[in-house]
């Protein structure tokens, strides 16, 4: 189950592009047995948005492993990080109470930060700055409720020097950077499923 927004469903890619479905491939490819991810991710979600649809479409289902990614529109729509944080804990939480495993099948992703983009280019650093505060929010929440952060922050700034590394709308990742995220979350997925 991957839980998110434009980052999660890959807006401007291909949907064999989008990295929870990367991440699935290699870790079939690697011989874990796991189904098509199950996405409920939208251009534009904010965390309230993220549990709404949570709300209408999860039943009582639960999965192997649970991936969450959200905050980059709540920072992008002026929301404050305040009501970020609690509806985050929400998110996260019912993240947790859909995995077979409790937390341990849940996992987080940074938010990346789109001012090395195009689209951001005239308000880098301020974009830059205001990610790394909505992503400590991000990720003190995720620890203190014991769910594996996992920091792509980083590679998505490699952007900023490789053209191929934005989808065509110069804003969102093109599926060559998704691959690098799966490329530097894909061992520690590995090892949770494995537990």
């Amino acid at each position: 189950l991957a839980l998110g927004d434009s980052y999660t469903i890959g807006e401007s890619v291909h949907s064999s592009l989008r990295w929870p479905v990367q991440l699935s491939d290699s870790l079939r490819e690697r011989g874990i047995p796991l189904n098509h991810p199950r996405i409920i991710a939208k251009t534009g979600w904010t965390t309230a948005d993220l549990l709404a649809a949570m709300d209408k479409r999860l039943k009582d289902e639960k999965f192997d492993l649970v991936s969450v990614l959200i905050g980059v529109n709540n920072q992008y729509q002026g929301k404050s990080i305040e009501e970020y944080e609690k509806e985050l804990r929400e998110v996260l939480q019912r993240a947790i109470n859909r995995s077979n495993s409790g937390v341990d099948g849940v996992f987080a992703v940074s938010i990346p930060d789109y001012g090395v983009t195009p689209f951001g280019a005239e308000r880098a650093e301020e974009i830059a700055k205001e990610i790394e505060e909505f992503n400590a929010v991000f990720r003190r929440v995720s620890e203190e409720m014991g769910i594996e952060f996992y920091n792509i922050t980083p590679v998505s700034k490699t952007a900023k020097n490789d053209k191929e590394l934005t989808a065509s709308d110069g804003l969102h990742p093109s599926g060559k950077m998704y691959g690098l995220w799966v490329k530097e979350i894909v061992d520690e997925v590995e090892e949770k499923l494995a537990e």
